[in-house]
Parts: C-alpha cells; sequence; structure tokens
C-alpha cells in the first residue's frame, strides 16, 4: 500500500495522537506535516486538475485509466501515475473495478448500507453528505455539504483547503443545529466520515448511520446530483478567483438552489418549500440487485453500470 494511502488515514484530531498515528501507519511524521502546508501546483497541474474535475463530474465511473485516454484526446500526453497523483489530491476515485479504488482507515468500522429499497416518504427521514472538489483560478478547495433526500435541500455546506474530519464533522453539526435530527445519515466509506469522531456525532444523538458500497454511485445519488448541478451551474461558469470570492458565491448559489430554483423532480417547487410543509418530495430506493447480485459483487469485486443512467433519472 502506498504511503499516499496511509498518509490519508492520519487524523489531525484524532484520538491519538499525530505522532502515535504516523508510526502506526509507517509514515514519517516530517512527511505527513510537509503534506499537510498546501503547495502551489504548476500551471499544467491546474489545468490537468480542471480538465479531470470536468469529466469526473460528467462521467464519475472514470478511474485514471480512462482519465489518461480522455486527456490524450484533449492533447495532453500524460502517464496514468500522473493522473493518479492529481486524482488523489482532488479526492477522486472512479467507480469501475480496478486494483486503485481508495483504501479504508484499518482501524475505522464501515457500517452498512440501511437504504436500499426503502421508500423516503418525509423531511428529515435521511440524510446524506459528501466532499468534492473546487477549483480556483490558483489551487482548488474541498466542498462539503449535508442535503436532506426527502426535499433536495442542502442543510449546511462548509469549505476547507484540506479533507480533514473536522470539516466534516462541523458542516454536519451546522445541520443538527439547524434542523431536526433525521433517522439516518448516509456517506461514502471515506476515512472523514468512518472516523471515530464523525460517527461519534451520530451516535450521540441515535441516528442510524449508513455507508454507500464500494463503487456503487446510486448508493448516494442526491448528493453526486448536487454536485453536478453546483459545477455546471455555478462553479464552471464563474471561475472563482478566491476562497472568499467561492464563498460569497456559493451562499447565494445554494440560497437561490433552495429557495428560487425550481426542481422538476419535485413537481417544479423548491426545496425550501417541499422542507417546509412536508409535501411533493420523496424518493424510492431501489433494490436493482438483490441479496444474490451483491454476493456476487463481494466475490467478483465487479460493479454496477447503471449509475449514469440513475443519475439522469433522479
Amino acid at each position: 500500500m502506498s504511503a499516499d494511502a496511509r498518509m490519508g488515514w492520519i487524523e489531525r484530531q484524532g484520538a491519538l495522537a499525530v505522532t502515535r498515528q504516523c508510526e502506526l501507519a509507517s509514515v514519517a511524521r516530517a512527511s505527513w506535516y510537509g503534506r499537510q502546508e498546501r503547495r502551489e501546483e504548476s500551471a499544467e497541474d491546474q489545468l490537468l486538475c480542471r480538465l479531470i474535475d470536468e469529466e469526473y463530474t460528467r462521467r464519475p465511473f472514470y478511474g485514471s485509466r480512462r482519465m489518461v485516454v480522455y486527456l490524450s484526446r484533449q492533447g495532453h500526453i500524460v502517464n496514468r501515475k500522473r493522473v493518479q497523483r492529481l486524482m488523489r489530491l482532488m479526492g477522486l476515485a472512479g467507480l469501475a473495478p480496478g486494483p486503485t479504488t481508495s483504501a479504508r482507515h484499518p482501524e475505522h468500522k464501515v457500517y452498512p448500507y440501511l437504504l436500499r429499497g426503502i421508500k423516503v416518504t418525509r423531511p428529515n427521514q435521511v440524510w446524506s453528505t459528501d466532499i468534492t472538489y473546487i477549483r480556483l483560478a490558483r489551487g482548488f478547495v474541498y466542498l462539503v455539504a449535508v442535503i436532506d433526500w426527502y426535499s433536495r435541500r442542502v442543510l449546511a455546506w462548509r469549505i476547507s483547503n484540506s479533507m480533514d474530519t473536522s470539516f466534516c464533522t462541523d458542516c454536519l453539526e451546522d445541520a443538527l443545529g439547524l434542523y431536526d435530527k433525521p433517522e439516518i445519515v448516509n456517506t461514502d466509506q471515506g476515512s472523514q466520515f468512518t472516523s471515530t469522531t464523525f460517527t461519534g456525532v451520530l451516535k450521540r444523538d441515535g441516528i442510524a448511520i449508513s455507508m454507500d458500497g464500494r463503487g456503487r454511485a446510486l448508493d448516494n445519488i442526491f448528493v453526486e446530483r448536487l454536485w453536478r448541478s453546483v459545477k455546471h451551474e455555478d462553479v464552471y461558469l464563474k471561475g472563482y478567483a478566491t476562497v472568499a470570492e467561492l464563498t460569497r458565491g456559493l451562499a447565494e448559489y445554494f440560497g437561490c438552489y433552495n429557495y428560487g430554483r425550481p426542481h422538476q423532480s419535485l413537481g417544479n417547487r423548491t426545496p425550501n418549500a417541499v422542507y417546509a410543509d412536508g409535501d411533493g418530495g420523496g424518493a424510492t430506493i431501489p433494490d436493482r440487485f438483490g441479496d444474490a447480485r451483491d454476493a456476487c459483487l463481494a466475490h467478483t469485486g465487479q460493479r454496477c453500470s447503471a449509475a449514469i443512467e440513475a443519475m439522469d433519472a433522479a
């Protein structure tokens, strides 16, 4: 396992001291601290990150192999190792089967997916949260958001220059402080969400923890659709230069998204209206594959190919 993957296990505010975590992960402490210092990427790397981000938003099933082919068609001949480095930097991992899927933290518990086959019939029944990469004119940041599945309302969001646990936990606490607590919170299996700090908040409030199956875009479909909307309707069009500009722009966008933007899946009502009166929203999470199919996936490592069709239908 690579040093980059092992560094991802280390949490600045974890239960163990950073020094001890570095020892357990067989990572030099100086190397880990060095990674925390923001490095200004080269102009070429920034361009490649922009292209990768745009293509990944359109096709989240693309891994590093397909991304190398895509970049070559755009006139950028780069090797796979470089693309893998940039995708790790951006927090991206393709949904297609392959040996380069991101490693879970070995000491973190992974919880089962609880939503397959259920009907979401009321606000605050299911929330989900996820992280995405946001490019700036020079560099990038990460965006985390919490969304209500019934209404598609964005309940809270935060920006950070690193994918640490505290940034995700603070966003969750923001949502819990403003709204009634949900019955279930769904996340992916990233180390930020499997950390005891994040899951401890959910356990404290008696909230059931659900986590996506590996490589299953269907499992967190509404957040994936939100990221596509945010980027195509705002970030790519405005080309924010600074974090301050991005923060102001996203505040305006999410305000419009919640209060002014009609959603076809909500009968052309706004997420806030549906969330407020508890009428006109909802979702049915299909059980497309069943237990037998899941057993096959567990043994073969093969993953579902219908992710993008589901994104378009969500």
